[in-house]
């Protein structure tokens, strides 16, 4: 068992309470009508625990992201949706921001979080999922600004998110190539920031999953997120902050896992057949141990996660942590899922029950955040020390070094 403090201890009994009792009585209503669940926005801005991660000079408490994953697996608990928007006002673009942004833009994003608002981290492109460095939107520089143009999928949020983190091949005045930047942009307020379709997700159906369209939109050089790299190198930094949102990711799972082998063991000490709970036969006693095994295993990998620190003086997660633990956690979280659901049987199938909505909602989590397969080739290349590229030439390129 993690030895939490006890700021920690008591911070996860206010996560659980606001959890139980305002989350949970919605996540149903929530998912059959794939509505954005401001009501329980709002819950988590009043308990502070939006923008948690934000540190004292720019008005938020300077959680850590361990505190952050305390709060966000019990939303997950009850609702996958609440978990999911407890990670990304927390975690990924704010905590971005704060590492790399000027006082200005720390001061716009931290205002923006702490209010409630849920940050869209817009890297997918319908051509670049994994391969997020061959995305095609790109940023001209115009004067002292730039202008982007291209094309977004997948983006978290869109529509209900304000702040966007967008990342763009960026070009200079004569049309070279100078790498990968961040842009910060507001909807509304953004010109040529628009929304685009929603995508019909099979779960966490209360949060949108959109294209997000950029049309000449104009942003100012206060606008861009630079990190000490510059253009060049700035890529690799800016998606250190992406392993705070991995964890996130894995915990998201971590909580609908345990939600349902809590239900799950509760109902196995109710349910009779023979003449008898089915608790006391042996084959169900087997599969509760196994659940239990596997989410002690997946908490402590996330929880260390959550804990570490990369290279370098990083004040981001450890990436090889970060995804050892997602790869793990996500795995055997929809494992977990799934024998909830074989011990409640016909009535696990039913949408009147919230396993069948967790079952569907934790499948997203080897997909979303790095893909299971790609989350390997990250462990690989740091236990191999190679760097493993994944075109043919690099393959060639790799081989004639040797």
């Amino acid at each position: 068992m993690w030895q939490l403090t006890e700021k920690q201890l008591d911070l996860q009994a206010r996560a659980r309470a606001v959890a139980t009792e305002v989350v949970g009585p919605r996540a149903a209503e929530v998912d059959r009508t794939e509505s954005y669940p401001w009501e329980n926005v709002e819950a988590l801005r009043e308990a502070g625990m939006t923008g948690m991660t934000v540190p004292a000079e720019f008005g938020g408490p300077g959680h850590s992201f361990l505190d952050a994953v305390l709060v966000v697996e019990e939303m997950a608990k009850q609702c996958g949706v609440t978990g999911r928007i407890a990670v990304e006002a927390n975690m990924g673009a704010i905590s971005a921001i704060m590492a790399y942004g000027t006082d200005d833009q720390r001061r716009l994003a931290a205002g923006l979080v702490l209010d409630g608002d849920k940050p869209a981290i817009c890297i997918t492109e319908p051509g670049a999922g994994s391969a997020a460095s061959m995305m095609t939107t790109r940023a001209d520089r115009r004067g002292d600004g730039y202008v982007l143009n291209g094309k977004k999928h997948w983006i978290t949020g869109g529509g209900v998110s304000r702040l966007h983190l967008v990342f763009a091949r960026v070009f200079d005045e004569h049309g070279e190539e100078e790498g990968i930047g961040g842009f910060l942009a507001i909807r509304d307020e953004t010109p040529g920031l628009v929304i685009g379709r929603r995508e019909p997700t099979m779960g966490l159906r209360g949060i949108p999953e959109t294209e997000v369209l950029f049309e000449d939109m104009a942003v100012g050089a206060d606008m861009v997120l630079m990190p000490p790299s510059g253009f060049g190198r700035g890529f690799a930094e800016l998606m250190n902050s992406y392993n705070s949102q991995r964890v996130g990711a894995g915990t998201v799972a971590l909580g609908l896992a345990t939600g349902a082998y809590e239900r799950a063991l509760a109902y196995t000490k109710e349910r009779e057949q023979f003449d008898r709970p089915i608790a006391e036969f042996q084959g169900v006693q087997w599969m509760l141990a196994d659940m239990s095994i596997r989410l002690e295993a997946a908490r402590s990998l996330t929880y260390r996660a959550a804990d570490s620190h990369g290279p370098d003086g990083s004040p981001f997660p450890d990436p090889t942590l970060a995804a050892q633990a997602k790869v793990f956690t996500s795995e055997n979280c929809i494992d977990v899922a799934n024998d909830a659901l074989q011990l409640f049987g016909a009535a696990g199938y039913s949408r009147n029950n919230p396993i069948e909505r967790i079952c569907r909602d934790v499948r997203m989590f080897t997909i979303g955040g790095g893909t299971a397969q790609i989350l390997r080739t990250v462990v690989a290349a740091r236990i191999l020390d190679m760097k493993l590229p994944q075109t043919r030439d690099g393959f060639q390129r790799l081989a004639d070094r040797s």
